[in-house]
């Protein structure tokens, strides 16, 4: 099983990952696929995309931001896995 968390693990895991990294004021933030494990947001990460942050952005532009390449990461990483381009645990 994997996960599309919001935020590039392993900084910001669990609930509102941008909201943690907009409040933290990094530059940098963005949005990983990671194998799901027992731990929480900790699995192995299979990929990750950046998302820079701007002086201008608000949270909500952050969001979208994020959530667009979510919508890019998500299908590659599924389309990789169906190939067999990527090795399951």
């Amino acid at each position: 099983m994997i996960n599309l968390h919001p935020s590039l693990l392993p900084s910001f895991p669990g609930m509102n990952g941008i909201g943690q990294a907009f409040d933290h004021g990094v530059k940098l933030t963005g949005c990983t696929v990671h194998w799901v494990t027992l731990a929480l947001d900790a699995g192995p990460i299979i990929d990750q995309k950046e998302v820079r942050i701007e002086e201008k952005d608000t949270l909500e532009l952050l969001k979208k931001k994020v959530h667009i390449v979510e919508h890019q990461l998500l299908p590659d990483v599924v389309a990789r896995l169906s190939k067999g381009k990527i090795k399951s645990l």
